[in-house]
């Protein structure tokens, strides 16, 4: 096992430990993101999650995050994370300014993947949306850890 992907799986075991027998969704979110910043530092530029809304099943709102202030609302469908969301698949991209309709929450970020997190009953309740202002600086091992961690978030 490599470095990052040591690093993915102390970090999965980190949140599982911390999220054990926590019933609060944001907490266990909050937990999430801080744990991934604190791993990654300033690779990971923004870390958080846009939650489904309840009252506004087509849109994502802003959840627990770190980094600089994020959108608050963001369609389903559109930009990275929309495109997530709508389409229930990891969205790597390395490069957001060759990204058709890519949002720009914060002109720094250059790469993001935004992998989705699902219920117990399979259905999408947010999306984890990880940004860096390096082009490029996310790839297949980033992807693979960070699904790993968002499979356990509501199941555990």
């Amino acid at each position: 096992m490599n470095d990052k992907a040591a690093l993915y799986a102390d970090v999965r075991k980190q949140i599982a430990s911390v999220i054990a027998g926590e019933t609060s969704v944001t907490a266990r979110y909050a937990s999430a993101a801080c744990l991934l910043r604190e791993a990654f530092g300033t690779r990971f530029f923004w870390t958080g999650f846009y939650v489904v809304d309840s009252l506004k099943p087509t849109e994502l709102v802003v959840g627990p995050y770190q980094g600089t202030l994020g959108c608050l609302r963001i369609p389903i469908g559109r930009g990275v994370c929309g495109a997530a969301a709508a389409s229930g698949q990891t969205q790597l991209v390395t490069d957001v300014n060759a990204f058709p309709g890519h949002i720009a929450c914060d002109s720094r970020s250059n790469s993001e993947i935004v992998v989705p997190v699902f219920d117990r009953d399979g259905g999408l309740a947010a999306v984890l949306d990880i940004d860096s202002t390096q082009l490029g600086a996310f790839d297949l091992e980033d992807q693979a850890g960070l699904e790993a961690i968002c499979g356990d978030l509501l199941t555990l």
